[in-house]
């Protein structure tokens, strides 16, 4: 079982394809245009009313602080409040408008559609049934909007369609949010999101005849499922039913972990672990990997988690407590009996791979100890641990004994991201995933005991590899900070002080954004741009010190991290302010709009999307109270300081040469809401900031990302390219 440390979003891992690609034609346009452009008028906007609601914080520096907050009513659910809808309504006919005039639009959307349009694999997961294995994975043939959900047996068996979630809704938002087989693979329990909402509901199927078994659980978050080891039921995470209208923007209180019972309502779950003394804390269950106790992981944020443990053959016994408090952040690897192997940064933060006894929780011992590059994952296969580290950002994969003895390093196709590699301690089978920025998904299949690699799945692309250039450069930071920067290209691209360039960003919550793949990247590599991605500080590409670098009242790393991304692609020679863009979603849309505020001369465009923009008001909202561990909070007098200083919403300048800004959303995302996109936008739209545009693109029925369809994410990509493509000046041939 793989080691899984609770944080605030997951990164993507995909894989790099080993069979050679389809030869393509060379892109239609590789290089910037200087032909004279249409030039498109600046948008009249529409008006937004102000409030006069005033806010009084304590401030460390200041004694109270009275902040304005003219655009609170924005705050309120579109699907709950008129007002709140129609202004939905004038933007975006204001910026459909705008992206309607913009050259090669329609271009951008069919060429992505056309490299989108391979066949990917999700990573498989094998039980042992009566008649030998039974693998579960998904397939999309290209362009299906949801992956379908697959079921195999054997090896060289026929795969056969379990679940097709194209089929729950005519609009493809209604998605498969999670699967999870039953210990004899006879059973599928599944998770389903609607409208990109964080809300799950779970559904069983009976998997040989695809019937619906009839049990519904509602109301599940941020939650794990795991069955019984006899099949029985399983073990699940959720909240109390929320009050009317306040589904989407009620904070997330009282979690508790419940065992449902197969064929019974779930009104007669049993309740395992909850605190309502602490409404705060988090709970969540998974059982063993020899089904005898279940794992207990608590938390009250984003960062640290205690861990207990509980013996479900011990009818009355007490949950083991082994990791107490939330200081520092520990996963289960697995277990032989009572002794356990946990990943933790406890004393190592880098992380370590531990052995702990259940007769002497107090005494941890070393197995894999803490090494120069920080363990992002381990798990217990075919009586090894496989651990995976990160060097410099890209992935190593390492065979341990359960003694830590080590055994080999899995040989990896080149510089990219290895992802996977669970699978069960008494089978020696496991698969993984490997990409790069240029290489999308292949998967692998990995015998632990022989060390032997096979091609399981490869896609046959529409595109070459080949044709683009992946490297790794590092510049200097604050503070004289060494920030690793991945720059890809096209292979006929190379500086000349005026490439259209673009840089990704998040830094923060620990989480690192790898040199992985997205077709929508490779898109705007072909099209002649630039494409970058910075390690900030703030993520965990040096490990737990990296991180805390980049949070809390270090936070302004993160953006001089991002700033100074751009001057080093500058000095490289790629590019200069009036070609250079900038990107970033959720903690990284916080990320382009502090940035655009403290430099907006340095970026001609901004792509803030679903973005944490009012930093006095994000943990009054469903998930935002986790991010205090990150951010801290806006009622600590010192913490306000900080975040008032950074605040997107609040720092704007009244500079009169503001890059172009298109800010994107979903009007049903309910871990970053819409308010604050909104609340920014009306403010950005008000102020002083020049003739470049600033535009809301408002996403219905989509939330923070999951799940979203293909055809949805090939219309904002569109859009976004399009748009960063005219205000960075490459012009693509229509």
């Amino acid at each position: 079982m793989r080691a899984a440390l609770f944080a605030f979003a997951s990164v993507l891992a995909l894989t790099a394809c080993s069979q050679p690609a389809a030869e393509t034609e060379a892109p239609a346009e590789t290089q910037p245009v200087s032909a004279e452009r249409v030039e498109i008028a600046a948008p009249a906007y529409p008006e937004t009313r102000t409030v006069d609601q005033v806010d009084v914080y304590a401030s460390a520096a200041e004694g109270e602080v009275a902040v304005s907050d003219p655009y609170r009513w924005l705050e309120q659910d579109v699907r709950v409040s008129e007002d709140v809808a129609d202004w939905v309504t004038a933007q975006t006919e204001t910026t459909n408008a705008y992206l309607d005039q913009l050259p090669g639009r329609e271009r951008i959307a069919e060429r992505l559609a056309e490299l989108w349009n391979y066949e990917r694999y999700g990573l498989p997961t094998s039980r042992e049934t009566a008649d030998g294995l039974r693998y579960f994975f998904s397939r999309n043939d290209g362009l299906q909007d949801q992956s379908v959900f697959m079921v195999q047996d054997g090896l060289e068996g026929e795969a056969r369609a379990l679940i097709d979630p194209n089929e729950w809704a005519a609009d493809g938002t209604t998605a498969l949010a999670g699967t999870v087989p039953s210990p004899d693979g006879t059973k599928l329990a599944y998770l389903i999101a609607d409208g990109g909402s964080d809300w799950r509901s779970i559904r069983v199927m009976d998997v040989e005849t695809g019937e619906q078994l009839g049990d519904e659980i509602e109301w599940v978050k941020f939650s794990p499922l795991s069955w019984a080891k006899d099949g029985s039921g399983f073990y699940y995470s959720r909240y109390p039913a929320p009050e009317e209208g306040e589904a989407f923007t009620a904070l997330n209180l009282n979690q508790a972990i419940y065992f449902h019972t197969l064929g019974t309502d779930q009104s007669e779950d049993v309740q395992i672990m909850a605190d309502p003394d602490a409404p705060d804390v988090g709970w969540r269950g998974s059982v063993s990997d020899d089904g005898r106790y279940l794992i207990i992981n608590s938390s009250t944020g984003t960062d640290g988690n205690g861990v207990h443990v509980l013996d479900l053959e011990d009818e009355g016994a007490a949950p083991v407590e082994i990791f107490e408090g939330f200081g520092n952040n520990h996963g289960y690897v697995g277990n032989d009996g009572e002794t356990f192997f946990f990943q933790t940064d406890l004393g190592a933060p880098n992380g370590r791979i531990v052995s702990v006894s259940l007769s002497d929780p107090e005494t941890l011992t070393d197995v894999v100890s803490e090494g120069d590059g920080p363990i992002t994952g381990a798990d217990h296969v075919g009586g090894h641990l496989i651990v995976e580290t990160m060097r410099d950002v890209a992935s190593a994969i390492s065979v341990y004994t359960p003694d830590g003895a080590f055994v080999r390093e899995v040989e990896l196709p080149g510089l990219g991201v290895a992802s996977g590699f669970g699978g069960a301690p008494e089978r020696s089978e496991t698969f993984y995933a490997y990409e790069s920025l240029n290489q999308p998904p292949a998967l692998y299949r990995y015998d632990v005991v022989t060390g032997e690699s096979t091609v399981f799945r490869a896609p046959d692309l529409t595109f070459n590899p080949d044709d683009y250039v992946v490297s790794q450069t590092f510049y200097e930071s604050t503070g004289g900070a060494r920030i690793p920067l991945f720059v890809a290209h096209h292979r006929d691209v190379d500086p000349n002080g005026v490439r259209p360039t673009l840089i990704y960003g998040y830094g923060g919550f620990a989480i690192t954004r790898r040199p992985d793949f997205d077709v929508r990247r490779l898109q705007w590599m072909e099209m002649g741009g630039v494409y970058a991605i910075a390690n900030l500080r703030g993520g965990s590409a040096y490990g737990r010190d990296w991180h805390d670098a980049g949070r809390l009242a270090n936070k302004q790393n993160v953006f001089d991290d991002f700033i100074n991304a751009g001057h080093a692609l500058i000095d490289m020679g790629w590019t200069s302010p009036d070609h250079l863009a900038i990107h970033g979603r959720s903690n990284g849309g916080l990320l382009v709009g502090a940035v655009a505020n403290q430099a907006p001369d340095l970026f001609a465009a901004a792509l803030p999307a679903v973005g944490v923009m009012d930093m006095l008001r994000f943990n009054q909202f469903t998930a935002g109270r986790f991010w205090v561990d990150d951010y801290g909070s806006p009622q600590d007098p010192e913490m306000f300081d900080v975040l008032y200083g950074y605040s997107p919403y609040h720092n704007i300048p009244q500079t009169g040469a503001y890059p172009a800004t298109l800010i994107t959303t979903a009007d049903t995302d309910d871990r970053v809401v819409p308010g604050h996109s909104f609340k920014y936008a009306a403010a950005l739209q008000a102020a002083q900031t020049g003739d470049a545009p600033t535009l809301i693109r408002i996403e219905t029925r989509a939330g923070h990302g999951a799940g979203t369809p293909v055809s949805k994410l090939i219309e904002e990509a569109a859009d976004r390219w399009a748009f960063i493509a005219y205000h960075t000046g490459l012009e693509i041939e229509e």
